[in-house]
Formats: C-alpha cells, sequence, structure tokens
C-alpha cells in the first residue's frame, strides 16, 4: 500500500541517508507474552497504512521486541527503516559488534538502517564510534546515531574520529517536555543532526491546560493529535509515537497532516514555555 501523504515525508540524517519522519515505537513490548499477538498485529496495521519506520532496542523486553518486529516485517523488509539499539554495557569495540550480530538475528534481517548507541555509558566513546563504522563497511548497518546524549556528549563526538558521522540523537521531546530547547536542540542542528523524539504524546499523559483542548476543538481533533502535530512541527523532526492499536495507530496517522499556525503555536508557547537556559536532559 503507497504511503499516505502524512507518511510521505522525510528527514536528512547527518549522514546524508533519508529517513521517515514518522514511526513507530515498540518500548514496552515484548514484556509479556499474552500481548504478544496484539503487538505484533498492531505493527502490521501500521506498516498496512504506509508508516514506513519501526523504532526497538535490544534493551525492549530484553530482545523480545526485536523478534515481535521480526514477525511484523516478515515479507517487507526492504519497504521499512529498521532502528535499534546498543545497550551502554555492551558497547565496547567488541561488544557492540556482539549485540549487533545478536540484534540482526533478532530482526531475521541482514542490516539495521540506524543503529543507536541507547545512552552514555562506561565504555569509551571512541571504541563504540569504532564498533559502528566497522559494522557499516561491513553491510551490517548503514547508520549510526546517538541516544539520550546531552550537550557535553555531543561534542565529545567531536574529538573523535569518525564522531561527525553521528546520524541522529534520539532524545525525549514532548509539548509538556521541552528542556532540549535550552541548547541541546541548537547543538545538534548545528552539526546537521536531526532529532528523533521519543515519547512525544509523554507516555499518555496529557496536560490539563486549556490552550491545548481549545487547539484542540478548533482543529476538530484530540489534544493527543495537538501533541503530535506540534511535536513534529520541524521538518526536521522525527517523530516515533507507540500505538498499540488500530484506533490509536489511525490517530496518530492522522495527527501528521495538521497544521498548526502561528496562533496555534504561540497560546502552546504561553501555556509551556520553553526553557529560559540550559536544561539537563530529561530520559524516560
Amino acid at each position: 500500500m503507497a504511503a499516505a501523504a502524512p507518511l510521505a515525508r522525510t528527514v536528512r540524517l547527518a549522514d546524508g541517508a533519508e529517513c521517515p519522519a514518522f514511526g513507530m515505537g515498540t518500548w514496552r513490548m515484548g514484556e509479556a507474552k499474552a500481548t504478544r499477538a496484539a503487538e505484533i498485529e498492531a505493527l502490521k496495521a501500521g506498516l498496512d497504512a504506509g508508516v514506513k519506520l519501526i523504532d526497538t532496542a535490544e534493551m525492549y523486553g530484553e530482545g523480545e521486541a526485536e523478534t515481535i518486529v521480526a514477525a511484523a516485517l516478515a515479507g517487507r523488509r526492504d519497504d521499512v527503516f529498521v532502528v535499534s539499539k546498543v545497550y551502554p554495557h555492551n558497547a565496547s569495540r567488541a561488544g557492540t559488534v556482539a549485540a549487533c550480530e545478536r540484534s540482526l538475528k533478532r530482526l531475521a534481517t541482514d542490516r539495521i538502517d540506524l543503529y543507536l548507541l541507547h545512552w552514555p555509558g562506561r565504555h569509551p566513546l571512541e571504541e563504540t564510534v569504532a564498533a559502528f563504522e566497522q559494522l557499516k563497511r561491513a553491510g551490517k548497518i548503514r547508520s549510526w546515531g546517538v541516544s539520550n546524549f546531552d550537550i557535553s556528549e555531543i561534542e565529545a563526538l567531536d574529538r573523535i574520529a569518525g564522531g561527525a558521522a553521528c546520524a541522529t540523537n534520539q532524545v525525549l521531546y514532548n509539548l509538556a517536555r521541552r528542556g532540549i530547547e535550552g541548547g541541546l536542540a541548537s547543538a545538534c542542528a548545528a552539526r546537521k543532526m536531526p532529532i528523533m523524539a521519543y515519547s512525544p504524546l509523554d507516555q499518555a499523559r496529557i496536560p490539563r491546560k486549556s490552550a491545548l483542548s481549545d487547539i484542540a476543538r478548533r482543529h476538530n481533533a484530540s489534544q493527543a493529535q495537538i501533541m503530535l502535530a506540534w511535536a513534529a512541527r520541524d521538518p526536521t523532526t522525527i517523530v516515533i509515537p507507540k500505538a498499540t492499536g488500530k484506533a490509536h495507530l489511525a490517530e496518530n496517522i492522522a495527527a501528521m497532516g495538521l497544521r498548526l499556525d502561528a496562533a496555534d503555536l504561540a497560546a502552546l508557547d504561553a501555556a509551556f514555555p520553553p526553557p529560559r537556559g540550559a536544561t539537563p536532559l530529561e530520559m524516560l
């Protein structure tokens, strides 16, 4: 099925690769056998609707989320941009390569489109980057990046051979958690490194603010849709909300077609003020 117009947009990563601007997250998937079939069906429904990106990690369900992704991808791997992540405690040079091989096996694929270091850890960043570059040369990954990196860690990449190839930084970002606007977003933009926003709906914690409900009514949309449209307002931002059912998925996809005007954005800024200065990076 051809992607619907709201799903056709892509974002250029810092290494030049094109990444879909909207995807499906899989955090908390694979944690219970009872929900496995429903999780696979939710991902399949997204792919049927034209979603082209799935984000996962070896941490999610201790690898089980990757097996769920594999089941959803069966027969259409070439149509989907797959993101996975290595645990920091596995991110030595040899450990990163071994972790990637395990993820490839669980995903039932020969390559990962974007492979991320899940958060900074004890292993020297030089080792992780060297492993990423080794995996790229071997064709096991196509791009690599980081997740949950604050300004100082992004700057550390500048001092590492090959660090400029970092494609993206996946971080917590939503209307209620705007801390990255205190400097991190600008630091990434200066390196042409787009933000990949996880939890753009703040794990379904919808703030009780009249500005949000008023804008939702004007757009004949839900408050969650306005939150998602806001997170995706910048054409260089990738959003990866999780959806566990077809109705929720359809709502998220429709949100990508919403366009907030200047008055909407000003009202949201007043209700959810951006930070006035540098703010430590939040993580979930």
